[in-house]
Order: C-alpha cells, then structure tokens, then sequence
C-alpha cells in the first residue's frame, strides 16, 4: 500500500521504517529539512536500537524516502499516519498546535486528488480530540464529510523506547477505532502481519486506551516502590514479596477488580489498607499513593450518593446493600454509607437483599448495622415488588444475579441509577444513568 508518515520524530521513524520494511511503499513528511535529508541518506534521525540499520535497508530498496512536501506526500499515498508531537502545556494540557496544523495541510492537499484517502492518527491526543480538532479542521479544509468522503480513524501506538522497533512487530493487540468500517479496514489490512489480536472500536475509545495504558503503568510503578520503600523500613525483601505477588493471575496480574463500578469495601480491604498506612506512619515512611486509596474510595461514595439526591425526589429503593452479590456481609459495605445518608437527608427508603436477614446475623456483622443504620429492619423488604411499589428512584447497589431482570420490572416513569451495569436496564430504560458510565 501507498502509505505517507507525517511527523519523523520517535514514533514516526519507526512507524515509517517498518511499514517500509513490509514492502510497503512510505513516504515521511517533515517541516525539519534536515530529517528529510537524513532519511534520504539513509540515516535516522533517532537514537533507537535497530533503526538505523531498517532505515539504510529500506531507503536502499527504495521502499522508503522522505519530503517536507504535504502535497506530494498526499498525492502519492492512500493513507496517512499522522504521528506530529502533542506537547505539554505550562499548565499540563495539551498542545495541538502541530496536530492541527498538519491536520490543516493533510486537507488542504487532499482536495486535489479524485481517489479515497484515510487519515490515521497515532500522536496521543486526549478524546475528544478526533471530533475536536482534527475532524473539523479537515471537513473545513475539504468541503467533504469524514467517514464518508474521505477517511478517518485513531491507531494508539504502545512503543517504548528502547525496543520501539520490537514492539512495534510483536504488539499484545493492535487497537483501530474509526466510526467508518471502510477507514478501519483499510488500517487492518495494514497491520496484517502483526501478531495479537487486532481490536476495533468507536475513534473516543481508541484515543482513550493510551491514556488508560500509561496510567495504569505510572500506577503500577509508584504502587511497587511504595511496596518497596515500606518493606526496607521493615528489613524485608521487597522483590521476593512482589514475586509472590506477581505469581497471582486470578487476582492480581489479571482483570480482576478493574471494571469502574461501586466504591470497594467488606472486612478486609479499609482495614487492612487502613493497617497498613498507619504501620507507615509509625515507622515513618511515606505513602502517598496507597494512603490516598481510602479517601478516592470515598470521593465514589459521594459521587454516587450526589447522583441519588440530584433527582430531587425521596422515595428510594435500594436492590442490594451487602459489600457485594452472594454475601450477607454488611461490615464497611459502601451502599450502607449510602442509606445512611440518605436517612440523614430525610429520604423515604425501602431496601431488598435477599441475602440480608436480620435474624440471622451475628457477632461484628449485626453490631456494625446495628450500630450504623439501627432502625433498618423497619425499612427492608422480602419481596423485590414492594420496593418498586414505592420508589420514584431505584439504585442497583451490587450486581446479584437476581436483578439481571430489572429491565422487566421498573416502570416507565421510575428512575433507576446503576452502580454495577446491569447491561439490560442500560439498553432498554430512558430513565438510566450508570456510576462510570
């Protein structure tokens, strides 16, 4: 395929070189005259294992070769990868300056050619950005709509340095989101060597991804040092520990309790988080990402609870309030935070949990409710109907098989607020809204 690569920085040089290493013909775009020179030398103008010598072999073949011409480039390609820098700001936003303008260029040319053309973007832009910034700009600059008249798709690169040229041709996944099935195949038959599996998804999505991948690794990174710097404190080798931890695939390395939801609670995560920081305190170490844990925990409390009282009305029904389905523990459950304050704000409530009897809790279980919602017995259900019978507003607090039916259930009038995705109240009622989605 005809193939031009905007931007010859990091991401660009790789991206033009091994697409032109495939035997597709790459065309780089640069402003910076001296990376056009230095590709067509047959030299890279980065420092990355392996890149200079893709580099020389794919300029030699012909396969490869640059210019500072957009026209040209345009022209003599079918689709674009754009790969220009997006900057920090002083105040941490982003700078698209580069993006836009480019995306200003890529339109301008494209308008004089008669055939198709798709534009990729693979410089990290926030979402939003596509349908912001880039759409706009080449729908004005064409006079044309994309996804019908010309191309369009966000294409995430996930490449370090230092093996950028590895993982480029050895990717976990290859993430594609265009709105158009067109533009999305054009980018798949692209990426057909690749290994992994190729994922596709609306152009929001696939600019979110790598902002979810990189802070989940910035997470990953401070969470294990913070790990480390406690274990020192207590002379204990921090790297057998996070050995063992690593060996856990069903909980810990895997997609366990990574789905946005509810806030977390039971017996075991606040106290033991809570144990923990205070242990650090004691012995003087600093954790500020794992002691700020309980108050993010929280801040989904609240969230949840604002969304509740911003309807406005008071009859409320709770489906669920043990700390989650199959359980009758009640200890830390963050749905009692909620009826609680509900109470407090003068709420007429009516709660079902067919795992919560009374009668039959003991020990710390029933003192804890006890204690915290005392008069509650006067306010649960045995049947799911008397609680729709009441409410004005329905909140699904934890995800028991059981409410899997709800969509039959509610009527049209009644609102219903989610914290655990029921995917088939979400499809079918006009009065839904979810906690994270």
């Amino acid at each position: 395929m005809r193939i031009s690569v905007f931007g010859l920085g990091y991401v660009g040089s790789v991206s033009a070189a091994c697409l032109a290493d495939w035997g597709h013909s790459v065309i780089g775009v640069d402003a910076h005259t001296l990376k056009v020179e230095m590709i067509n030398a047959g030299r890279s103008p980065i420092i990355e294992t392996g890149i200079a010598d893709l580099i020389e072999r794919t300029t030699g073949n012909g396969s490869l070769s640059a210019t500072p011409n957009t026209e040209d480039a345009i022209l003599k390609s079918d689709i674009s990868f754009v790969c220009v820098g997006t900057p920090s700001k002083p105040n941490g936003g982003l700078d698209y300056s580069y993006l836009a303008n480019v995306s200003r260029d890529i339109g301008h040319a494209m308008v004089k050619k008669n055939s198709f053309h798709t534009v990729a973007i693979r410089s990290t832009a926030l979402p939003g950005t596509m349908h912001e910034v880039v759409i706009p700009i080449l729908e004005q600059t064409t006079g044309w709509k994309a996804g019908k008249d010309f191309g369009i798709c966000t294409n995430p690169e996930f490449l370090r340095e230092g093996s950028a040229i590895h993982d480029f041709k050895t990717p976990s996944r290859t993430v594609i989101g265009a709105n158009d099935e067109r533009s999305g195949d054009m980018v798949q038959e692209i990426y057909s060597p690749l290994p992994g599996m190729v994922i596709r998804c609306p152009i929001n999505i696939a600019e979110m991804i790598k902002y979810a991948d990189n802070a989940w690794h910035a997470t990953k990174v401070a969470f294990a040092n913070e790990i480390g710097r406690f274990c020192k404190a207590e002379g204990i080798d921090s790297h057998q520990v996070m050995d063992i931890f690593a060996q856990d695939g069903k909980l810990n390395i895997s997609p366990a309790y990574l789905k946005p939801g509810f806030a977390f609670g039971g017996s075991c995560l606040p106290k033991d988080l809570r144990a923990l920081t205070a242990k650090a305190r004691e012995l003087n170490v600093d954790l500020p990402m794992l002691s700020t844990l309980m108050p993010s925990n929280r801040s989904q409390i609240e969230q949840g609870l604002e969304m509740v009282l911003a309807s406005g009305k008071k009859k409320i029904g709770i489906l669920g309030f043990s700390f989650k389905a199959g359980t009758d523990d009640l200890r830390c459950s963050p749905m009692v935070d909620v009826i609680e304050a509900l109470i407090g704000k003068g709420c007429d409530l009516r709660l079902y949990d067919r795992n919560v009897n009374l009668a039959k809790l003991m020990g710390a279980n029933r003192d804890y409710i006890m204690k915290v919602v005392p008069h509650i017995e006067r306010l649960m259900c045995e049947r799911i109907d008397d609680v729709l019978a009441h409410a004005d507003i329905i909140v699904i607090g934890n995800n028991d098989p059981e409410f899997a039916q709800i969509a039959e259930w509610v009527r049209p009038e009644q609102h219903v607020i989610d914290f655990v995705r029921v995917k088939s109240i979400e499809q079918k009622h006009a009065n839904y809204d979810g906690i994270c989605w």
